[in-house]
């Protein structure tokens, strides 16, 4: 699990340009700079939260989601941290996203996630196996739908916080 192979410093989808955070960008997310190519309502408290837990140098980490076609950071996705052994001894990450409101309901982070978990899968047939885990509120139907919709079938107890785990099972 240490060691294993992080996913590419930048994953393309269609629509998509997913690049990890850089020190630059987490700076301005912390001092509350702007950047021109942020929409105007990220970042959310989400992202900031997340600026949070970014690491120099980790592949694991918090990235933006960059829409070619409105040419404009849109949100932001990520693994909180390299994969570490779950309570049955299988690596195991979590991934987060979230989006401004406008980006919502268009299949952005449907796309955005599952060419993250294909990267991810990409790690598994150099001989990485991750199985990765989300925490969602139960109210959050989009959430809800976007994590079905990438194979998040398992269903873990809630949190203490209230929110569902729910787990995609590792490639074999």
């Amino acid at each position: 699990m240490p060691g294993a192979s992080a996913p590419p410093r930048v994953v393309e989808a269609a629509r998509l340009h997913l690049p990890l955070w850089d020190a630059t960008t987490v700076t301005a997310l912390r001092t509350g700079a702007r950047r021109p190519e942020w929409h105007p309502d990220f970042p959310r408290t989400d992202d900031l939260d997340v600026a949070g837990l970014w690491v120099e140098g980790d592949g694991w980490g918090p990235r933006s989601v960059y829409s070619r076609r409105a040419g404009r950071v849109m949100g932001s996705i990520g693994f909180f941290g390299p994969p570490a052994p779950a309570e049955d001894g299988v690596a195991e990450v979590e991934v987060g996203f979230g989006l401004v409101e406008v980006a919502r309901g268009h299949g952005a982070m449907s796309e955005a996630l599952g060419a993250l978990l294909a990267a991810v899968d990409l790690c598994d047939a150099d001989g990485c196996r991750v199985r990765v885990r989300a925490r969602v509120r139960p109210e959050n139907r989009a959430a809800l739908r976007v994590l079905h919709r990438q194979g998040f079938t398992g269903l873990r107890a809630g949190d203490e916080d209230g929110r569902l785990v729910m787990v995609r099972p590792r490639s074999t």
